[in-house]
């Protein structure tokens, strides 16, 4: 008898429905083919152990499965309980009859009981698009794949479940969720808040100017400023996540296997802050089967790289490309994949090996020739990259112990909100632009206009600061924000001043 399940391949953020052919005949042998890898071969000793804990049996006749297509590699232990179904329906075991209609996925444990798997989201779309009733899957990732309407999501404990639930015997009622209810109710629901933070208020601009553009931002100064602090706060005054936003943001995730246990929707933005001893690989992705890297992880959130020259300099090169495009592409000989990369970089830096050059109480103890040999462990082309590059001075001890309440998160989201419905409303022929930052250099000349005086200033600082090309663009885009900010049409000289000032690792007196 010959029997068709059905399970599902992810690659990069996309599922492919693979189809298990299964055939019972007169033999003895056990025949496993399609490309499956090791873990996959290995399924029939755990099929095995689980059946009989609940009286039912691998029989003792010839079994071909095949899984297809053949030329997508089958990775993992998700496929045990799509290859349990197909052969005790094979085997007269349990009815054929439903096996078809549903899309078969989880890791067996030899008791039996299954365990959670990776993908879940990517794989019910998948199922959904291709028409299947519903989903039979461990419960634990019931909820995620539950995000999925119009799919009878089915969440088992264990195999015993799903073999009496496809046989008749036994109603599992579907898990439904109302997806706008949890995504409403906690949606921008953050544990660190702006109000927190005392004093840094020229910081704190800084922090908001990025938000409201979109733009990327180094904060520079001596340990224990506030740097670390302020980054953790700037997802709470980013615009709140979009339904489209939050669903491409959980899909990477479940992809990576992040989600953890009965775990739904993401409503807020991601936050990652790998340690400076990241390999370029975990970054931005890839391995034998490519995985989503931390670059895409924080799709769509804040991707915060502290002690920005103690990372390898590889690590900080593969990320210049990324940057531009907002997605990285991983190739392999036989696949190429995207993963969508686009977040904000914010990066913080001690301004010498010592931490205290330019500190206005203590003195810096590095020799000559330190201090820029410490800053030109971050390369130019990276630091183009940045639009702001703000310098963080150590909080006062009367701002410290002021019991005036700083400004939360919320009043400054509100002003944030505003400023990006104004570049809504600029980029709304443009799909693909959603913030002053991702402006093309043409785009820059149309909208970021400035008169003569302001040519003046931008020309005046640009030989001083001896800037590049690419940094003329980042301050003009700057400067957009920072007007948009004010709500005024056009860029005014002291919107052109602010923006110019964001730029201190290009002034001299940072190289000392």
């Amino acid at each position: 008898m010959l029997i068709k399940t059905y399970g599902s391949a992810v690659q990069g953020v996309n599922a492919y429905t693979i189809t298990v052919e299964v055939s019972v005949s007169a033999g003895t042998k056990y025949f496993l083919v399609g490309l499956p890898d090791n873990a996959v071969k290995e399924s029939e000793q755990r099929i095995e152990a689980a059946l009989k804990q609940h009286g039912y049996k691998i029989p003792r006749q010839k079994i071909v499965i095949n899984m297809a297509p053949a030329d997508i590699r089958k990775e993992g232990a998700a496929y045990d309980l799509t290859l349990a179904m197909g052969i005790l329906a094979a085997s007269g075991q349990i009815a054929p009859d439903k096996v078809s209609q549903y899309m078969i996925m989880g890791e067996l444990s030899l008791d039996g009981s299954l365990r959670p798997i990776k993908g879940v989201l990517p794989i019910a779309i998948q199922a959904r698009k291709e028409g299947f009733k519903g989903f039979i899957l461990p419960a634990q990732n019931a909820q995620e794949a539950a995000i999925v309407n119009n799919l009878d999501v089915i969440g088992v404990i264990n195999i015993l479940e799903a073999l009496e639930f496809l046989d008749g015997k036994r109603d599992i009622e579907p898990v439904v969720i109302d997806t706008r209810d949890i995504f409403n109710s906690t949606v921008d629901q953050y544990a660190a808040d702006f109000a927190d933070v005392q004093g840094q208020e020229n910081i704190k601009r800084g922090l908001e100017i990025a938000a409201a553009g979109g733009h990327n931002l180094i904060m520079i100064g001596p340990p224990g400023a506030g740097k670390t602090m302020l980054a953790k706060r700037l997802p709470s005054i980013l615009p709140p996540l979009s339904m489209h936003e939050a669903l491409e943001t959980t899909k990477i995730h479940s992809v990576a296997g992040k989600l953890g246990e009965a775990s739904s929707l993401l409503t807020t933005r991601p936050y990652r802050a790998p340690h400076h001893t990241i390999s370029d690989v975990a970054l931005v992705g890839g391995g034998s089967n490519p995985q989503p890297g931390e670059i895409s992880l924080s799709h769509n959130g804040v991707l915060f790289l502290d002690e920005l020259p103690e990372f390898k300099r590889t690590v900080l090169e593969v990320m210049r490309q990324p940057l531009e495009e907002r997605r990285v592409t991983i190739s392999r000989a036989k696949t190429t994949i995207d993963f969508p990369a686009n977040f904000m970089l914010v990066a913080s830096m001690n301004p010498c090996p010592c931490g205290y050059y330019n500190h206005p109480d203590k003195e810096c103890v590095c020799g000559p020739g330190v201090v820029q040999r410490y800053l030109n462990k971050v390369s130019g082309p990276l630091l183009d990259r940045i639009d702001l590059h703000v310098e963080v001075t150590p909080v006062t001890f009367d701002e410290m112990t002021a019991t005036r309440k700083a400004e939360d998160s919320t009043s400054v989201r509100e002003r944030v909100v505003r400023a990006r419905k104004v570049q809504s409303e600029r980029f709304k022929e443009m799909p693909q632009i959603h913030s002053n930052a991702m402006m093309p250099s043409q785009m820059v000349k149309e909208l970021c206009q400035i008169n003569e005086a302001g040519r003046t200033l931008l020309k005046t600082a640009m030989e001083r600061l001896g800037l590049s090309a690419r940094a003329y663009d980042r301050i003009l885009k700057v400067s957009r924000t920072i007007a948009d900010l004010a709500d005024s049409p056009d860029i005014k000289i002291e919107h052109l001043a602010e923006a110019i000032q964001y730029r201190s690792l290009d002034r001299e007196g940072w190289a000392g």
